[in-house]
């Protein structure tokens, strides 16, 4: 099984969100659906980047620095660097 480190973009909102999952689609259609928290406040995210692991740790890990950097400007370098 694999983990992933995912980064989603809303337009409307022109943000971004990093999170891990094993199941990125399921995740994914449950930040769609009546999500509570921070991806709640809109409906138009879109998976913009991917890393796979073999570890939850190292995909929570990930997530993790990538939040750490709390810059658009990087996040935006990283996921133009994947294209």
């Amino acid at each position: 099984m694999y983990y992933y480190t995912y980064i989603l973009y809303s337009q409307e909102l022109s943000k971004y969100y990093v999170g891990y999952s094993d199941n990125v689609e399921n995740r994914f259609k449950k930040h769609l659906t009546n999500h509570k928290g921070f991806t709640g406040k809109a409906k138009d995210w879109l998976i913009v980047y991917t890393e796979s692991y073999k570890t939850k740790e190292e995909a929570r890990k990930r997530e993790l620095q990538i939040k750490g950097w709390k810059s658009k400007r990087m996040i935006e370098k990283l996921i133009s660097q994947s294209n």
